[in-house]
């Protein structure tokens, strides 16, 4: 996979505490609601940068992010892969490019508000003890009737078999260490799955209620089928991951 990286003009001097990754694929018509958002939540963060990562679109994704960046988001970078591998692998590209100690996720459809991201960032910096991951929790998932049924299908069994108490751990926004994340192990899937991987490392769980909303435009990029039958696997994956995983408790002499 080779990514490239655009430059960008206006790179702030002073490093970013909070660096927002969101991954696209095909989203050019989403992206002007995502980007209009994100001026917004800018205004209540602390330092931030903005990384776009395309995993291969086809459309005009990447000219429509170029356009954003002129029009008040000038510390936004773009990574582009030169073709498409992945969510989790895009989240990879932007969290190891990323240069905050902090890292917000976000998907690039516009169901989620970004405005939601500074409540989240304040409740991950200013919690005592071990840094936490944060959760947001679509409390009302404006997803189709069968999308929901197989979302709650996956969580309550997901829940069963690795007890992260994590009630919707597929919710696409986040918060947590960027060292924290690039501890775990990595295969395509493993966003789905940040709650119960983080705690075998020690990371405490934290969940607050985010705005969930319907697609506007796009389509979902995975069908119900897709999702139930790499789900699976992937679950059986890090049932064995968590076995295998045994981290001493280390003190310096």
């Amino acid at each position: 996979m080779q990514v490239v990286l655009e430059k960008t003009t206006d790179l702030s001097k002073t490093l970013p505490i909070v660096s927002i990754v969101i991954t696209v694929f095909n989203e050019q018509d989403n992206i002007p609601q995502v980007c209009s958002e994100l001026v917004e939540a800018l205004q209540k963060l602390p330092p931030t940068e903005i990384i776009f990562v395309d995993d291969g679109s086809t459309d005009n994704t990447i000219e429509v992010l170029h356009q954003h960046r002129h029009l008040g988001l000038s510390n936004l970078r773009i990574l582009v892969h030169d073709r498409r591998c992945g969510k989790s692998t895009a989240l990879r590209t932007g969290i190891t490019a990323a240069r905050g100690e902090w890292i917000a996720t976000l998907d690039g459809d516009a169901q989620d508000d970004p405005r939601d991201l500074p409540e989240l960032v304040k409740l991950a910096c200013n919690q005592p003890g071990r840094p936490p991951l944060v959760v947001g929790i679509r409390q009302k998932r404006c997803d189709s009737l069968s999308k929901r049924i197989a979302t709650r299908f996956a969580n309550n069994l997901r829940q069963y078999l690795l007890q992260d108490h994590c009630p919707d751990t597929g919710g696409p926004i986040k918060v947590f260490r960027r060292v924290d994340f690039l501890r775990l192990p990595q295969f395509e899937g493993v966003h789905r799955y940040l709650p119960a991987l983080f705690a075998t490392y020690g990371v405490p769980l934290l969940c607050c209620t985010v705005t969930h909303r319907p697609r506007l435009y796009g389509v979902s990029k995975y069908t119900n089928f897709h999702r139930a039958l790499v789900g699976v696997r992937d679950l059986l994956g890090v049932l064995w991951l968590r076995n295998r995983t045994h981290l001493p408790h280390i003190r310096e002499c």
